[in-house]
C-alpha cells in the first residue's frame, strides 16, 4: 500500500509539473510557428487566463510533491502548519485572480469577441483545476478510482480541501 501511494503521488506531482512545462512550451511553439496564433495567444486576456491556469497547476504540483516527500519519510500526517498556511493563502489568491478574470471576461466579450473562445477555454480550465484542488475531487483516472466514484455515488472532497479544513479548525 505504501509503495502504491508513493508511486501515485510521484505520478501526480511529476504529471502536473510536466503538464505545466509542456503547456508553456506548446504555447511558445504555436506563437513561433503559426502567424494566426499570435493575435489569439498573445492578447492580454488570453495571457492572463493562461498564467492563472499555470499558477494553479504549479500549486497542485507543489502539493503532490510535498505529499510524496512526506510519504517517502513514512509520515502520514497532514502537511505542516506553515505549508497549510501557504496553501490557504494560495486559495485566497486564486479566488481573487479568478474574480479579476471575470472582469477580464467581460472586457474580452466587449472589446475582442474573436479571441473570446481561447480566453474562455483557459479561464474555465483554470477554474476547474482550482475546484479540483481546493474543493471537490474531479479527476478519476484509474478503473479502481472510477469504481470507487460510482460506489460513493458522487464527488468527494479533494485531499487538499480535507487538509485545509483541518487547518482552519
Amino acid at each position: 500500500m505504501h509503495k502504491k501511494m508513493k508511486k501515485k503521488f510521484l505520478s501526480l506531482w511529476t504529471g502536473e509539473f510536466t503538464a505545466t512545462i509542456l503547456f508553456a512550451l506548446v504555447w511558445m511553439q504555436y506563437l513561433a510557428l503559426f502567424e494566426w496564433a499570435d493575435s489569439y495567444l498573445s492578447s492580454f486576456s488570453t495571457l492572463y487566463a493562461f498564467a492563472l491556469l499555470e499558477f494553479i497547476l504549479l500549486q497542485g504540483s507543489y502539493y503532490w510533491f510535498l505529499k510524496w516527500k512526506q510519504l517517502k519519510r513514512k509520515d502520514y500526517s497532514h502537511l505542516s502548519y506553515g505549508q497549510l498556511r501557504l496553501f490557504s493563502w494560495f486559495k485566497k489568491m486564486n479566488l481573487f485572480l479568478i474574480g479579476i478574470g471575470f472582469l477580464v471576461l467581460i472586457y474580452q466579450v466587449i472589446v475582442f469577441p474573436l479571441e473570446f473562445y481561447w480566453f474562455l477555454f483557459l479561464y474555465l480550465f483554470a477554474i476547474i483545476e482550482y475546484i479540483n484542488y481546493y474543493h471537490i475531487r474531479l479527476s478519476y483516472l484509474t478503473m479502481d478510482e472510477i469504481k470507487e466514484f460510482i460506489r460513493q455515488k458522487g464527488f468527494r472532497s479533494s485531499k487538499l480541501a480535507k487538509e485545509l479544513k483541518f487547518f482552519n479548525k
